[in-house]
């Protein structure tokens, strides 16, 4: 049971950092985009590897920001039968959705992005507009990167699901608008 509390923490800990850093990117993509378009119209003057940065950007926070947005709960679930779950029913709905759903999903994700991605390397694959960004291979990493992060996030779920299962419920999955007040009531 430690390992299990200890490697939640860490996954959680993880994507924490993941996505503090990934704050940033989303604030330099919109600075990068801004800055774009004001040479562009401003001054008459454009750069095609400037166009491609906030391409990456975005890229990265949406690819590489998936496990932190798993692991907050920010994406889409269908609350037919969660919503109103116990916290015992909740885990084996998270349980059961990550080993039937979520892994077989990622593993076909995984193995094509990570062929396109070991072939992008093997070539040293850049842009292919003039003056575009070197490396091509490292936004498609950024792919393989999604499913690492988002299959740990999916671990992480699973053991807090099996520690709930053993009678530990403060690792129950909470829903947005559960707090102290409503979710606490409900257990």
């Amino acid at each position: 049971m430690a390992f299990l509390r200890g490697f939640v923490r860490s996954v959680d800990r993880l994507n924490e950092a993941v996505g503090g850093v990934l704050s940033f990117a989303t604030l330099a993509c919109v600075v990068v985009c801004f800055m774009v378009a004001v040479l562009r119209y401003v001054a008459g003057i454009g750069f095609v590897w400037m166009q491609e940065t906030y391409v990456w950007l975005h890229a990265a926070v949406f690819l590489v920001g998936a496990g932190y947005t798993f692991k907050v709960g920010g994406h889409v679930r269908v609350d037919l039968f969660y919503r109103g779950a116990s916290p015992r029913r909740r885990a084996w709905i998270d349980l059961l959705g990550c080993v039937f759903f979520l892994f077989p999903w990622l593993g076909v994700v995984s193995g094509a992005s990570w062929r396109f991605f070991i072939a992008s390397y093997a070539i040293g694959e850049s842009s292919g507009q003039p003056g575009g960004m070197p490396a091509l291979y490292v936004l498609k990493f950024m792919l393989v990167a999604f499913c690492l992060l988002v299959g740990l996030q999916g671990l992480a779920l699973m053991a807090r699901s099996v520690l709930v299962l053993r009678g530990d419920e403060s690792h129950a999955t909470r829903l947005e608008g559960e707090g102290e007040g409503e979710g606490e009531a409900a257990r």
